[in-house]
């Protein structure tokens, strides 16, 4: 059985969340709120939506900015985080989520030329 971490992942954003449960995904968003428990936490996308993230462990560090996450899409549409990075600014250069959002679309839109999973070659 494989893991979440291994293999290609889909990059997705809020909108994508219902077409991908159960599913391993990779989400790119800006840290919103972390709840008290440090255990969930929201992030909005390049569109300004919403997605719930859950951690197994409580966070050990303040979380802030722009996280990518990996992890398992909930029946429930919230991301069962596995491992998340924070992406820093590098110069002073922000990361442009709206921008991410646009190539997310452009990546959905053509998957002939962006395959997220190898095809078993015969």
């Amino acid at each position: 059985m494989s893991g979440v971490l291994d293999g290609p992942k889909p990059r997705i954003n809020c909108s994508m969340l219902s077409q991908h449960i159960s599913r391993a995904v990779c989400f790119v968003g800006r840290v919103e709120k972390v709840h008290p428990t440090g255990k969930t936490f929201t992030v909005a996308d390049g569109e300004g939506k919403i997605a719930t993230v859950e951690l197994n462990d409580p966070l050990e560090e303040e979380l802030s900015g722009i996280v990518e996450l990996i992890g398992m899409v909930s029946n429930k549409g919230a991301i069962m985080a596995s491992t998340y990075n924070m992406l820093r600014e590098d110069k002073g250069i922000p990361f442009d989520l709206e921008l991410y959002n646009e190539a997310l679309k452009v990546v959905h839109d053509f998957p002939q030329h962006y395959p997220f999973e190898v095809a078993a070659s015969g």
